[in-house]
């Protein structure tokens, strides 16, 4: 193993105990790390439509990406929080506000760096291609899943009654 992805399991932990003191619970930190499997579906995905190799380019690109859909769940859960202590919804009416109110900022985190990345897709040669592919369309795939997903996963985590049916 090189001794850069040694630390891996120790970065892993820092970010995940960081993440449990900052939101003083474990249940709000296994939902945040559990995006981070949907944008990596959504990088499979994309990594097999474009036809395009992993590598360690790619590997790259997984652990950017999942820092990116980390950050949008960190935004989504945050705000709803947020909503509950301070503005003092109830937890159904939380989850709506924050996804309303954050709906733009995670769309924005999202396509800035997929758009920013589409000249190093067209113009890069096959050493940068797969980290783009990897992150953009797992960045995209990710984005839309967690948009859905933390709402549900947290009125079912926490009980509050919020219907997702259509």
């Amino acid at each position: 193993m090189d001794a850069g992805a040694s630390y891996l399991p120790q970065s892993a932990f820092i970010i995940v105990m960081l993440m449990i003191i900052q939101f003083n619970s474990f249940g709000k930190t296994v939902m945040i790390v559990c995006t981070i499997p949907l944008g990596i579906i959504g990088m499979v995905l994309g990594l097999l439509i474009f036809n395009v190799p992993f590598g360690f380019m790619a590997f790259l690109g997984v652990i950017s990406l999942a820092g990116i859909v980390i950050h949008n769940a960190i935004v989504l859960v945050d705000r709803i929080e947020i909503e509950k202590r301070e503005i003092k919804r109830k937890p159904q009416h939380a989850i709506i506000a924050a996804c309303l109110q954050r709906f733009r900022t995670i769309l924005l985190a999202t396509f800035t760096p997929v758009l920013g990345l589409i000249p190093l897709y067209l113009g890069g040669d096959e050493m940068w291609e797969p980290m783009a592919v990897t992150i953009m369309v797992g960045l995209l795939f990710g984005t839309v899943i967690t948009l859905l997903f933390i709402p549900a996963f947290y009125s079912i985590l926490y009980r509050t009654g919020l219907n997702f049916c259509i």
